[in-house]
């Protein structure tokens, strides 16, 4: 009797599974999932294959590193004590958050039996996590002095735009303004910023744990070790600052790695200090994976005032979004042109 089983092609697995078709790739390269192969070698995802990847994808979403994935499938369960915190602690933060919002409508309901209607601003507050930090101020050139406000400060925020669109200008202003924030620009990369990283990792012990263990679990998860990830570790592992905002995170990181880190980052959970992140590629802005607490900022070409961009096919500024996010090829070449212009 001939088998009933539907075999779907990548791009139909990803989509049934909630995930882009190079993450399957990614688990099939570390020797995750086994996709079969038509007669013409095309990859295909049965039930078997489908239930595999629906594991590797839940245990992704619970923060675990591949080679994590890798254990738990094979039944070892060491290391997974710190994840598991990690994740303990993610949701412990949306518990407290949804409290919060509980409260907010208790209030509202008892303006409402004392006649008192909520405003749209009081309704809309409902919808997205609470913020303590926002910020407003005038647009530097080319915008004129346009107002630009932010009213839901995120843990991670992409800031893009195509070359020219000012992004670079409105990263500056957002460290000028936000509270407590600091610029980690493109001079992490230079031989002194190099320099001074690894300076710091020798005087501050603790620094040096931190950016150790955070570098352990990127090789884990397929990130290679490199001078521009050790200078960006510094930066990101830095005690002080509330906000950072982050010149092209990307620069200098090959695409496995720069997969490996935004997997990192998302395992911070939504109580993490504020990240802007200036980008180009579409490892660290996948929009098939942006998630509630991420949002996206986006320069429009034509210097209308920035606006935020919901991670949506259809969505306003979607598509220009969608343009602006290059293959790591194209970041390769354009690489020169990005340094000598520095108009973005």
């Amino acid at each position: 009797m001939p088998s009933t089983t539907r075999f779907l092609s990548p791009s139909e697995a990803a989509k049934r599974l909630g995930v882009s078709a190079k993450a399957l790739r990614l688990y099939e390269q570390r020797g995750l999932v086994a996709p079969g192969r038509t007669e013409a070698g095309w990859r295909t995802y049965g039930q078997k294959e489908l239930d595999r990847a629906a594991e590797i994808v839940a245990l992704r979403a619970l923060g675990f590193s591949l080679a994590q994935v890798e254990r738990v499938l094979d039944g070892n369960s060491s290391g997974l004590e710190p994840t598991l915190a990690a994740h303990q602690a993610a949701l412990e933060s949306q518990l407290r958050q949804l409290a919060n919002t509980v409260e907010k409508v208790r209030g509202l309901r008892s303006d409402l039996m004392q006649g008192r209607a909520p405003t749209i601003d009081e309704l809309m507050d409902l919808q997205a996590p609470s913020s303590e930090v926002r910020v407003a101020f005038e647009l530097p050139w080319p915008w004129g002095g346009e107002l630009f406000e932010l009213r839901d400060i995120r843990s991670l925020n992409y800031i893009i735009g195509p070359l020219g669109s000012g992004k670079t200008r409105l990263a500056h202003s957002l460290a000028e303004a936000l509270p407590d924030a600091v610029m980690l620009g493109l001079e992490r990369l230079e031989d002194g910023g190099i320099a001074a990283a690894k300076s710091l990792l020798e005087s501050d012990p603790r620094l040096k744990s931190r950016v150790d263990e955070a570098m352990a679990w990127l090789v884990e998860d397929g990130a290679g070790t490199s001078d521009a990830l050790i200078a960006l570790l510094v930066g990101l592992e830095a005690e002080g600052p509330d906000a950072l905002v982050v010149d092209m995170i990307e620069q200098g990181l090959d695409h496995a790695t720069q997969e490996a880190l935004i997997a990192w980052l998302r395992r911070r959970g939504p109580d993490a200090r504020a990240l802007f992140m200036l980008t180009r590629s579409c490892a660290i802005l996948d929009l098939s994976a942006v998630g509630p607490d991420e949002t996206i900022i986006l320069c429009p070409a034509n210097h209308s005032p920035p606006v935020q961009v919901a991670p949506y096919p259809g969505a306003p500024g979607y598509e220009a979004v969608a343009t602006c996010l290059a293959s790591p090829e194209v970041r390769a070449r354009t690489a020169g042109v990005v340094a000598l212009r520095q108009l973005g």
